[in-house]
């Protein structure tokens, strides 16, 4: 057999990820994997839409920082990586009808158009190295999980037909450890950075934590508390509601893997 070893992939490069993932021998979730480099959302949408769009990303940067936008009708994002492939090198993708996804595919090759634009959105994942550096446990990661996101009850800033609901992030963090979690993701701003509300869920109007819009179930300990980001689902949110006839997205939690390093992103302040 020639698959791709799942436990390998901390140690696996983001170009060893790509090609597995090229190859159809690795379609599974990329948390974990090639630590210590930048994981993206993906879109890809007509040239039409993409102006607003990318408008709507910037306009809700928090939630959907924009790290790269391709040419119309170029599947190649040089720089995050010389060699990428928005059409294959992922992990799996959805592809959406109507606003809706319809159907969850490893290759879309097929599917791509001339007038097509990848937008390669900031994923929360670049922050786990600075974290664990720092001594923060990370239970998604221990568990091989994305973690619980969440539909919030805040409208997003709308341009165009671009807009909707937050969607944010969830992680529980030990109470001890909140000040810290704060503090480094604060450095990432260009990955959505700070945690936008720590604590009470319902002031998001999330109903109950145990039921998550999307990914799994990660409730708090006694001793932790739930600390929440903005999310580049956002913009897939967005995508839905302005029901475009045809878009992708990456799947959830298989993300685009660059060879960006996370420490590039990371903004220290002179003593």
């Amino acid at each position: 057999m020639n698959a791709f070893e799942p436990d390998a992939g901390e140690r696996a490069s983001p170009r060893d990820l790509r090609l597995a993932a090229r190859a159809g021998r690795f379609a599974g979730l990329t948390t974990g994997h090639a630590a210590g480099y930048v994981q993206t959302n993906l879109a890809i949408l007509p040239a039409a839409d993409a102006g607003d769009f990318v408008g709507f990303c910037h306009a809700n940067a928090q939630a959907c920082p924009v790290l790269a936008v391709s040419e119309p009708g170029n599947p190649h994002l040089p720089v995050l990586a010389d060699d990428l492939d928005v059409r294959t090198d992922l992990p799996a993708y959805w592809v959406h009808r109507a606003g809706r996804p319809t159907e969850r595919v490893a290759d879309i090759s097929p599917l791509w158009q001339s007038d097509h634009v990848a937008v390669a959105i900031g994923c929360w994942f670049s922050m786990e190295d600075a974290l664990l550096r720092a001594g923060v446990r990370l239970r998604h990661v221990e568990l091989g999980i994305q973690g619980p996101l969440f539909r919030t009850a805040r409208q997003t800033h709308r341009v165009g037909r671009f807009g909707g609901r937050l969607v944010v992030s969830m992680r529980p963090f030990a109470c001890a450890e909140v000040d810290t979690v704060k503090a480094v993701s604060a450095r990432f701003a260009k990955v959505h950075g700070a945690p936008l509300h720590v604590g009470d869920w319902q002031a998001l109007g999330i109903a109950d934590v145990g039921r998550p819009d999307f990914g799994e179930v990660l409730l708090p300990l006694p001793n932790e508390v739930p600390m929440f980001w903005g999310c580049g689902l956002t913009a897939i949110e967005a995508l839905e509601q302005a029901r475009l006839p045809f878009f992708i997205t990456h799947a959830a939690g298989a993300m685009l893997v660059t060879d960006v390093r996370n420490d590039t992103l990371e903004q220290r302040t002179s003593a």
